[in-house]
């Protein structure tokens, strides 16, 4: 069964690629949190534009992605689980969990170093937030997020079932938690103690420095309450709020080709972690 999981893995994410992405689309149609405010043809090509472009890549250098790794650990009995006697489940369930984590330190990261932040405020520019903003990342980003997580895949000695498991699942909480979707107050409350929900991913995507500084968690919600980065709301409320970043406000320079380049060509702002002020909200 884990072989023909394996054996399939391309198929099977691309399958619940395109459900998720349809289910939370036709959702925002029906009921959406916010008026966007871009232009949402420019935005959307330039965006699933990234996908491609991301998905191509992927696959012509890495021949052995993470689930590869994973498979080849196992092989030779590398990383911790491949070691320790616990039960299969229980390896599954604990290797999403620390690779969930380590999507939570890798974020802090790409917010903390000058570099990487450069790359990963392609994602921020973004004007608007719905679920292509999800899928918006630096093909360099994703490569070196690729690295890490096949590190890790190694050293925890990850199944191969637990890392399909965990792409499916961050593909597609991204997706959802980066949705225009409308989620009742309460209903809000109650979920984020378990994923992190729009309203709650939404305020990481604030052009407040203090804002944006906050609520990195992509999956699991707990990883901010207990690291201290959890912010409740928006100062000015999700109807108040502003999405993007100071720098980036001209819709004329985030088509596909220049959105490419930002890294190279556009200003970091306030926005990086080591920045004066930029992690605490100005008084």
């Amino acid at each position: 069964m884990n072989m023909l999981i394996m054996e399939n893995e391309p198929i099977i994410r691309l399958v619940f690629f395109i459900g998720i992405f349809l289910a939370v689309a036709l959702g925002e149609l029906a009921a959406p949190r916010r008026r966007l405010t871009a232009s949402k043809g420019s935005r959307w090509f330039a965006n699933i534009g990234i996908v491609v472009i991301n998905t191509a890549l992927v696959r012509v250098l890495f021949r052995v992605a993470a689930v590869g790794m994973a498979a080849i650990a196992t092989q030779k009995g590398w990383g911790l689980f491949n070691n320790v006697a616990v039960p299969h489940w229980v390896a599954v369930v604990l290797s999403v969990v620390i690779l969930d984590f380590m999507i939570y330190l890798q974020h802090r990261l790409f917010h903390a170093v000058g570099f990487l932040w450069r790359l990963h405020m392609m994602h921020h520019a973004d004007l608007d937030f719905d679920v292509t903003t999800g899928t918006r990342f630096h093909p360099i980003e994703i490569i070196i997020s690729m690295l890490i997580k096949m590190a890790v895949v190694v050293l925890i000695g990850a199944p191969a079932v637990s890392v399909i498991v965990f792409e499916v699942l961050l593909n597609g909480t991204s997706m959802f938690n980066h949705s225009n979707l409308f989620v009742p107050v309460n209903v809000d409350r109650v979920l984020r103690l378990f994923v992190v929900t729009p309203d709650m991913h939404r305020v990481h995507h604030s052009v407040l420095e203090f804002e944006t500084n906050s609520n990195f968690g992509f999956n699991l919600p707990w990883w901010d309450r207990l690291m201290g980065t959890y912010r409740n709301q928006p100062k000015l409320g999700h109807e108040g709020m502003t999405i993007g970043l100071n720098q980036f406000r001209d819709p004329s320079r985030l088509s596909l080709p220049r959105i490419l380049a930002l890294p190279f060509t556009g200003e970091p702002g306030n926005y990086p972690l080591a920045c004066r002020g930029s992690s605490r909200e100005d008084s």
